[in-house]
């Protein structure tokens, strides 16, 4: 079986971890037993590049469970868990192409050889698979039926290619899923992004500033969670009515300009790029503390702060210390890459068991529907979006009521009023 992962020696510990995460994600291993009797992929090839954690060979299990080919890449040089891409080699026969930090160069080497077993399915996290194969490889495009998107990142990119009409297969964007971005970008990047700050530099977030520019889900989720440690947040923003919902929900509004001499720490969630500047970085208080946590690390001005420095220096591990030359010192996370995956583990899995189970479901979808469907990207369908909540209540042994016969009578009707 061909793979790349860093060392093989940690496939035990992985399995253990993999294991771990499945106690937390009951929608998934329903899902799974289904596929399990069904065979939806049975014939189909799928190439996956997305975070390679626990969560990630859950869902993976899922697949191949359901009889797919699947080849796993990692979506991000810095966010794979090594002992679990070995696991996924060892004790599942998944060939699977992840170091962490991988150098750019080995990052594309390894989406080549996932492509390699010419794929009829991609499952994204970035839409870096997608991109690759409509500008390197389209040779292979013939093969594909359609794929998902993890993010909204992602997302972007392709609505962005549809609208131009070069996509070439329809798409299934997870991300708009009620039951992907409601619960894993809100209260998953939410915890997730300030357990990477917190593991990274030991600081204490309670009676600090901290700075969230975007308040989407993500930049919503980070705001409370950070609130909830005692941090008296800034949020910033460019939707007139985003910049609102934060102000009404309590948070201070104001431009980067204003909020960059105020902030301790800084975390961007905007899915734009250099949303922090030179001019920001230069007006930072000495010893703030800078990361991402949106998809790509092009949201920080990386090259305007190494320009603005006169040292850099590791000081922690995933911490690296810029001395500008006016003498203040800035400290970027996790190289500005997704902080919580750099220096932390990502999602819970059981916030991951719902954004999976979309792509597990989403995928067969595709299988299904691929000959009705244009090439243009679709929401999960509603059906699968409420299944997935009603399982995830049932795993979790939460009930909800029902409507009566009355109630359904009534809400059908026009002629009883008040």
């Amino acid at each position: 079986m061909d793979y790349d992962v860093k060392d093989m020696s940690l496939a035990d510990q992985g399995k253990l971890k993999i294991e771990w995460a499945e106690a937390t994600m009951p929608v998934l291993r329903l899902i799974r037993k289904r596929f399990e009797r069904e065979q939806p992929f049975k014939g189909i090839r799928a190439t996956a590049c997305l975070h390679v954690t626990t969560e990630t060979a859950n869902l993976m299990k899922t697949l191949k469970a359901g009889g797919a080919d699947v080849r796993l890449c990692a979506s991000n040089p810095l966010s794979t868990q090594d002992d679990v891409a070995a696991a996924l080699v060892r004790h599942e026969g998944i060939p699977t192409f992840a170091v962490k930090g991988e150098d750019n160069k080995t990052y594309y080497q390894h989406i080549e050889s996932a492509i390699a077993h010419k794929p009829h399915l991609s499952m994204d996290d970035g839409a870096d698979v997608v991109s690759h194969l409509h500008s390197k490889r389209k040779d292979l495009l013939r093969n594909v039926i359609g794929g998902t998107e993890e993010t909204t990142t992602g997302v972007i990119r392709l609505r962005s290619m549809a609208e131009k009409k070069v996509l070439k297969f329809p798409v299934i964007s997870v991300n708009d899923a009620d039951t992907k971005h409601m619960f894993d970008n809100r209260y998953g990047t939410g915890q997730s992004t300030m357990d990477g700050i917190v593991r990274a530099t030991n600081r204490l977030v309670c009676g600090s500033t901290l700075v969230v520019a975007g308040y989407g889900w993500c930049g919503r989720g980070i705001a409370t969670r950070a609130r909830g440690m005692g941090a008296n947040v800034i949020v910033t923003e460019i939707d007139p009515l985003k910049g609102l919902e934060a102000v009404m929900d309590g948070f201070r509004v104001m431009p980067m300009d204003e909020a960059a001499p105020l902030g301790d720490f800084f975390v961007t969630v905007t899915g734009n790029l250099k949303v922090i500047r030179g001019e920001h970085f230069a007006a930072m208080k000495d010893g703030a503390i800078v990361c991402n946590s949106g998809h790509f690390n092009v949201e920080l001005d990386i090259p305007a702060l190494e320009k603005l420095s006169k040292k850099k220096l590791a000081v922690r591990s995933g911490v690296d210390q810029y001395t500008l030359k006016n003498g203040r010192r800035v400290s970027l996370l996790g190289e500005g890459r997704l902080v919580n995956l750099a220096t932390a583990e990502g999602h819970p899995s059981s916030v991951m068991d719902m954004s999976f189970a979309n792509q597990a479901l989403g995928a067969e979808y595709i299988v299904k529907n691929y000959k009705k469907l244009e090439k243009k990207v679709y929401p999960v369908p509603a059906d699968i979006d409420k299944e997935i909540s009603r399982l995830k209540l049932a795993g979790m042994g939460v009930s909800i009521d029902k409507l009566t016969k009355e109630q359904v009578k009534y809400l059908a009707s026009w002629e009883m009023g008040t």
